[in-house]
């Protein structure tokens, strides 16, 4: 019988969270499986998205509130260009808002920070099998509020570069300033004009200004 005697390989993950502390407790966890290696830490949604793009981790465990960039704009950055990393929240924030904005940011968990390492193990085992993972009070928040995914709901993503359209923002302008590629940005164009079945930038320029979209930030 042939024994395979090579090492397994191990899952990278990069830790993102601006305390110190959630980061050193994090990796202690995580250090006691073998086939888990912790391979950078960041400290805001910028630096997250630097490290991921340098690192390229299997999964990523994301806070939320951050300083810089939010948790929430990053994985949305981040799924865009690095479809084959996984982004999975750790958070404390259990609001429905957060979550649905998560799930439509293209995050593939939500997990909240009071729940056990065993959980944020088998969490992150889950998203690399391309399966999904949520906190048990989270799974049912979403069995009693469902997603709503109407063809007319723009996501995060597409608000915040629709009111960057209509304040007159070019493509070039707009990507470098969420820092994707001009291509991506022009794809959110086209998919903003076909959700809302609007083709002018007028009628684009009114949309935003009624839904209170023409100052909403970026970053």
């Amino acid at each position: 019988m042939i024994h395979d005697n090579k090492p397994q390989k191990k899952i990278s993950v990069l830790l993102v969270d601006d305390h110190p502390m959630v980061q050193g407790g994090l990796s202690a966890c995580l250090a006691y499986y073998d086939d888990i290696e912790v391979i950078g830490v960041a400290h805001d949604g910028k630096d997250a998205l630097n490290k991921a793009k340098e690192l390229k981790p299997n999964v990523i465990l994301m806070d939320v509130s951050m300083p810089l960039m939010n948790g929430i704009d990053a994985t949305e950055i981040i799924t865009e260009q690095l479809p084959d990393t996984k982004v999975l929240i750790f958070t404390m924030h259990n609001s429905s808002e957060f979550v649905h904005s998560a799930i439509q940011a293209g995050a593939s968990g939500y997990v909240l920070k009071d729940t056990s390492s065993e959980e944020v193990y088998f969490a992150i085992k889950a998203v690399t099998k391309g399966n999904t993972h949520f906190s048990s009070s989270i799974a049912k928040m979403l069995q009693e509020s469902p997603l709503k995914m109407e063809n007319d709901k723009l996501t995060t993503r597409e608000q915040v570069i629709l009111s960057f359209v209509a304040q007159g923002f070019s493509s070039k302008d707009i990507a470098k300033k969420l820092d994707i590629s001009f291509r991506t940005v022009e794809a959110h164009r086209r998919n903003i004009k076909a959700k809302l079945n609007i083709e002018s930038l007028a009628d684009l320029v009114r949309f935003a200004i009624n839904h209170g979209l023409i100052n909403k930030e970026g970053e």
